[in-house]
């Protein structure tokens, strides 16, 4: 299962009800349980303590790009990592230059070490991580300073059909295992073929985009998503605004999500001009793709 929490979902500047951008991941599968931060705007862990995750539990953070409204909550949450005795080595991933940026904001805070990081710069687009269970592509997106989109992609995986196997007269036992892993067995001298005695289940696909304009990339990303993320900074009236500023548009996002058949969109990125008037928004997008939903400060999505 993954799970979003959505710890703020405002644009450069923060409101009363929605703070600067921060999502939280969870991944739950078998043995695993991932917990990933993508982007980590100011007061994000204050976010997080309300919604009582633990910075401790913090595995990876994926940074889209270091513009402020990103990136102004690290030097809080890894002075509370340092209180708290983090022992993991906190992977941070991002586009080129974010390891010097890092090193900087360390500085300039007087921070100390007391944990371990591990920056990854992302030079080029592909898969920037991946484990037994899922993999995260990166795309560059079109944006005033180097930013990536991420698609957070949980692998296939077979599921045992029981009741083959019981008209087999084939007990559970650990060779099933080669069976989950795409391959045939032999049991009392009877072929049992993956086909027939497992069923696919196809993975989930979450994708994040949190700052750009149209570009080729967004689609690729994109393609196929269980649920679309995305910026949607303007409405469609204020279009040369969002093309000037490298951001997108309330329809634009809608024709996005139409276009590479994605199954649910969450817009987010919300410029504080429409905080009384959200509706402009949501009802844009909604004409063009109905299963649109607007994110709030403390949502919780589930696929």
């Amino acid at each position: 299962m993954i799970k979003l929490t959505f710890l703020g979902t405002s644009s450069q500047i923060p409101t009363v009800e929605r703070n600067h951008t921060a999502i939280f991941l969870n991944y739950q599968s078998g043995k695993s349980n991932e917990n990933i931060l993508v982007d980590c705007g100011e007061n994000t862990q204050r976010q997080m303590r309300i919604m009582k995750i633990s910075p401790n539990s913090l595995d990876k953070i994926f940074l889209t790009h270091w513009h402020g409204d990103h990136t102004l909550g690290l030097p809080g949450l890894i002075q509370t990592l340092n209180a708290h005795d983090y022992n993991k080595i906190l992977e941070i991933y991002g586009p080129k230059g974010i390891k010097k940026y890092f090193e900087l904001m360390l500085k300039a805070f007087l921070l100390e070490k007391k944990i371990n990081f591990r920056i990854h710069e992302v030079e080029k687009g592909g898969i920037v991580y991946e484990s037994d269970d899922f993999k995260i592509e990166a795309s560059f997106m079109d944006h005033t300073a180097p930013c990536l989109g991420y698609s957070f992609v949980e692998k296939d995986r077979r599921r045992i059909n029981m009741n083959y196997l019981k008209k087999m007269n084939i007990k559970p036992g650990p060779i099933l295992k080669n069976l989950q892993e795409g391959r045939n067995i032999k049991v009392n001298g009877k072929l049992i073929s993956v086909k027939k005695a497992t069923n696919l289940v196809k993975g989930k696909k979450a994708t994040i985009i949190l700052d750009t304009r149209l570009n080729k990339n967004i689609e690729r990303l994109s393609k196929n998503s269980d649920v679309l993320v995305i910026e949607s900074t303007f409405s469609s009236e204020l279009e040369d605004k969002a093309r000037e500023y490298r951001h997108l548009t309330s329809i634009q996002v809608g024709k996005i999500a139409k276009k590479c058949r994605v199954k649910r969109l969450v817009l987010t990125h919300i410029s504080q001009r429409y905080e009384n008037n959200l509706d402009i928004l949501l009802s844009e997008t909604k004409k063009i793709f109905k299963e649109s939903l607007l994110a709030k400060d403390f949502m919780i999505l589930e696929i």
